[in-house]
């Protein structure tokens, strides 16, 4: 690994995370192989070969000449690939707060995705939310709706560990899918939630979603599906009810909301917000490095068992 140059800084890594959506959909070969890359740390191509991951927390072990933060020893995140250590420019190490364990820091970036929903959305006190998917971003995202005073979080997933977990970070309601809609109707007097999202991945959550969905409301599509194909039942609810489906991808902040928010102060609100969010209790498994592809294979394999896969770096 080369010294890091003027305005860049070497860090030596501690843990990455294991993405559930992206890198799962990679790995699985469900994203186009002519997709650009949309990371400058990533290598290769969509189809294979690809050096691939997003969420790297290290020490910073070297600085370049004139670089004096992040200083040397400090605890930071990176949007990198799985890498033991890593060279790159001052601007993609984050510095991060005070934690409970330096593993917290590899969930910078979901809480930054779970963030930008939440700017995309603007939920109110006092209303009704429905999350479907309680992966990692998705429990994220229940944690932010209690701290923004949502009155009623109903989520849903297939899984009973992840239903178990989002119910103790807050939720009021944790159903399996098939029973959503209806909950959702007699919780809401036959009225439908405020404000859906979807954060499961799955192309049949979506009519779920929009049949939840109170008139006049917003379907906040928070997955990434790759190149699976998305059945939308576009003919009853959604039509009737006037719904709006909005996109929400943390590339870009809402446009509505600037010039008061820009990316720089998202990136500043999600690392405030790590320490006071419940992040080590996501952690189900740790692998070490050389052990990846072990990890890659539960993560596919046994989704029901698995929240946040770790790959921690240094002795085995």
């Amino acid at each position: 690994m080369r010294a890091p140059a003027g305005g860049e800084v070497q860090v030596r890594s501690l843990a990455s995370a294991i993405s559930h959506g992206t890198e799962m959909l990679v790995y699985r070969g469900q994203v186009s192989a002519e997709l650009p890359l949309d990371l400058p740390t990533l290598q290769g191509r969509f189809g294979f070969p690809i050096k691939n991951g997003y969420a790297l927390v290290g020490h910073v072990v070297e600085a370049g000449p004139g670089v004096s933060a992040p200083a040397v020893g400090e605890l930071v995140f990176v949007h990198h690939p799985h890498q033991s250590i890593v060279t790159v420019p001052v601007s993609l190490a984050v510095p991060l707060p005070a934690l409970s364990t330096a593993e917290a820091g590899v969930f910078f970036a979901n809480v930054e995705t779970a963030l930008n929903v939440m700017l995309d959305a603007q939920p109110r006190i006092g209303e009704t939310a429905v999350v479907l998917g309680q992966g990692v971003v998705g429990l994220l995202l229940t944690q932010l709706l209690r701290r923004a005073g949502v009155a009623t979080i109903i989520v849903a997933d297939g899984y009973d560990l992840r239903r178990r977990i989002a119910t103790s970070l807050g939720a009021d309601a944790g159903l399996e899918p098939a029973a959503l809609v209806e909950h959702v109707m007699d919780a809401t007097r036959g009225c439908g939630a405020d404000v859906v999202f979807e954060v499961s991945g799955n192309p049949d959550a979506l009519a779920s979603a929009i049949n939840c969905a109170a008139a006049g409301s917003d379907v906040v599509v928070c997955s990434w599906y790759g190149t699976k194909l998305v059945p939308a039942p576009l003919g009853g609810a959604f039509h009737r009810k006037r719904l709006r489906l909005v996109s929400s991808q943390v590339g870009a902040v809402n446009a509505s909301l600037g010039p008061r928010w820009d990316v720089e102060r998202r990136r500043r609100v999600a690392a405030d917000l790590l320490p006071k969010l419940r992040l080590d209790e996501l952690i189900t498994h740790r692998f070490h490095i050389s052990a990846a592809s072990d990890a890659y294979e539960l993560v596919s394999s046994d989704p029901g068992e698995t929240l946040q896969v770790l790959l921690t770096y240094g002795d085995r």
